[in-house]
């Protein structure tokens, strides 16, 4: 049975009340409805139940099933993205704007996304609401695996705050070892997140030492071949010593 703390795999699709799907780890799907993002990565995913890795609403009906499961819930405002708030639209001056801003434009201002809902004169109304704000979400989902072992626990959490693939985990005398991909640390994301996953990693697992480390190895340098005595490699060769495809070339003329 599965409780708060499990680390699980899932997948799901999320639709509005009335069918319309608004997301999903499924690429066949994304695609059907129209909603395929080529700068997201489909699949199953990782939740540790009850850090909220998902919303509230999802994440509290995992408990209690099992692996296998497949089943849906419907969520409410309050659980899955917030009620919806009429004091998060602001009236901005268009030089807050990197460019000039189009209606329907979705915009960074600070830290804050918004949605530009009209435009008068040098103004901007902008909607600061998530875009699901004030909508129930149905989930459909199932639950794949349980996962079990402290070195893909690590593999877990790390997929699930930064999106980075380990290359290797070892767990030894309370003490981990992982070797992430070269040039991680010019990643943006893990670079942000890795104080976050090492909070995580000692949170559920019982370690007393994370060692995060990259390899590097000196690329061996290509054997140049020489060519065998007698073949027509070797023969060219001999040519170009004794200057004759020079001779030759020098030889030929263009008529005009």
């Amino acid at each position: 049975m599965i409780s708060k703390g499990d680390f699980i795999k899932l997948s799901y699709t999320a639709k509005l009340e009335d069918g319309t799907v608004v997301d999903t780890t499924n690429e066949e799907t994304a695609r059907e409805y129209g909603i395929y993002n080529e700068g997201t990565k489909y699949g199953d995913i990782y939740v540790i139940v009850g850090e909220r890795h998902v919303v509230e609403g999802l994440d509290d009906d995992l408990e209690g099933k099992e692996v296998g499961y497949k089943g849906e819930v419907l969520v409410p405002p309050e659980k899955a993205f917030g009620s919806y708030d009429p004091d998060k639209k602001e009236v901005l001056s268009l030089s807050k704007f990197r460019e000039k801003p189009r209606i329907g434009q979705r915009v960074r201002i600070g830290n804050r996304v918004g949605l530009v809902e009209r435009i008068i004169g040098r103004r901007a109304i902008v909607d600061f609401n998530h875009p699901l704000a004030g909508k129930s979400i149905l989930f459909e989902y199932e639950i794949k695996e349980r996962i079990e072992m402290p070195e893909d626990k690590i593999k877990a959490i790390f997929l699930i705050h930064s999106g980075l693939e380990v290359l290797n985990v070892k767990v030894e005398d309370n003490k981990a070892v992982i070797e992430v991909p070269n040039r991680a640390y010019f990643n943006q994301v893990f670079i942000i997140s890795r104080f976050r996953i090492v909070d995580d990693i000692f949170k559920h697992l019982k370690l007393d030492e994370v060692r995060i480390f990259e390899r590097f190895k000196r690329e061996k340098e290509k054997d140049v071949k020489e060519p065998e005595e007698g073949s027509e490699e070797a023969k060219e060769g001999e040519r170009e010593e004794k200057g004759e495809g020079e001779e030759k070339e020098e030889g030929e003329k263009v008529e005009t």
